[in-house]
């Protein structure tokens, strides 16, 4: 089953960190998908752009509306995403706790897909 595990940080937060400290939390996530890419249960990988570069589309009165920066006020924001296979939602869940940047505040969400 495939479940898209979606990677939240608060960008100023992250800015926070030392630049090399940060350094250190991006190679520790080189060496988990390098991990799961020779299980054979990555699929897909990305990093976003800042939120401040993304645009929204809602509907407003029955018509699409496009407005800037983020989708709502949060404190954190959508840096990246996994897409990987994984036997169950347990699996995932494992996988998703060891993401690196757990441990200085991120939080990932872990959907499945629909088959």
């Amino acid at each position: 089953m495939r479940y898209l595990l979606l990677c939240c940080f608060n960008e100023k937060r992250w800015e926070a960190i030392p630049e090399a400290q940060r350094g250190g939390i991006m190679r520790d996530y080189g060496a988990l998908l390098r991990g799961l890419d020779k299980s054979g249960q990555h699929l897909a990988s990305a990093k976003l752009q800042s939120s401040s570069t993304a645009a929204t589309v809602r509907g407003r009165n029955g018509k699409p509306a496009v407005t800037d920066g983020p989708f709502a006020e949060t404190k954190e924001q959508l840096g990246g995403y996994h897409l990987l296979e994984c036997k169950d939602l347990d699996e995932a869940i494992s996988i998703a706790k060891r993401i690196p940047t757990i441990p200085f505040g991120g939080t990932v969400e872990v959907h499945p897909l629909v088959a």
